[in-house]
């Protein structure tokens, strides 16, 4: 098992790299989010003995089993799947970043919890590019004005977009709804909101990170390449399948 991850590891780090030479880019610029959901604590803690130091989990269940064997090592939790507003205070316990934030209940039940802990958190906004009913995430017309209602919340900092591309075969077919956050983000730039600064872009999972990596992306999302597959027989990218 821990050949097989740390071999699976160098692979991906091997296509980010490649990725971004072809796409002009330095490899710095983008990061490595291990997507753990159902990955076992034992096989998460090779990978950050590897050197990964970031990690996304889609359950508060698996935030809060987890942690006895994850809270004492050098590693950053971010919160990647849709967030109940009654899960938020178990939640923060956990993270330092939401990837998920699409709705404005969301956003001021978070806020009144974090005043709560006198502290801030990192936000990502989630965009559904794909136009797909299992996806959650905001239509893209409406990001803007979404940010400007959410900028009254002084405890949300906003530090990017996410997005879960289109899934298919034809590739063709997959780059545009990656092309589309990327696009979004230079509209907010362009719009010259105050307090909104450089923006990063988390899209990209096993699947389609070369995709994402031309688009822009800042931090893919990968679990599968990794860790191998999880979800036989079902739809790791359809949000509305209950675990």
């Amino acid at each position: 098992m821990k050949e097989m991850i740390i071999s699976n590891l160098k692979e991906v780090h091997n296509r980010i790299e490649t990725a971004c030479k072809l796409s002009g880019r330095d490899a710095s610029e983008v990061q490595l989010l291990l997507a753990t959901k159902t990955v076992p604590a034992d096989k998460i803690k090779i990978a950050i003995d590897a050197g990964e130091t970031l990690m996304g989990e889609n359950k508060m269940q698996e935030l809060r089993d987890k942690d006895s064997d994850l809270k004492e090592l050098n590693i950053e939790r971010h919160f990647i799947g849709h967030l109940q507003t009654n899960k938020i205070k178990d939640v923060l316990k956990y993270v330092t970043c939401i990837q998920s934030l699409d709705r404005l209940n969301l956003a001021e039940e978070l806020d009144k919890q974090l005043q709560k802990e006198n502290r801030n958190l990192d936000v990502f906004i989630q965009v559904n590019t794909s136009f797909e009913e299992s996806k959650f995430g905001l239509p893209p017309d409406e990001v803007i004005s979404f940010i400007h209602e959410i900028k009254k919340y002084k405890t949300l900092k906003i530090k990017g977009l996410m997005t879960i591309g289109l899934l298919d075969v034809d590739k063709e077919k997959m780059q545009p709804s990656l092309r589309l956050l990327r696009e979004i983000r230079d509209e907010i730039y362009n719009a010259k909101i105050d307090r909104i600064g450089e923006l990063k872009l988390s899209m990209g999972m096993s699947q389609d990170l070369e995709l994402a990596i031309a688009e822009g992306s800042n931090m893919v999302r990968i679990g599968t390449s990794i860790f191998g597959n999880r979800f036989l027989g079902k739809e790791i990218w359809n949000e509305n399948i209950a675990e």
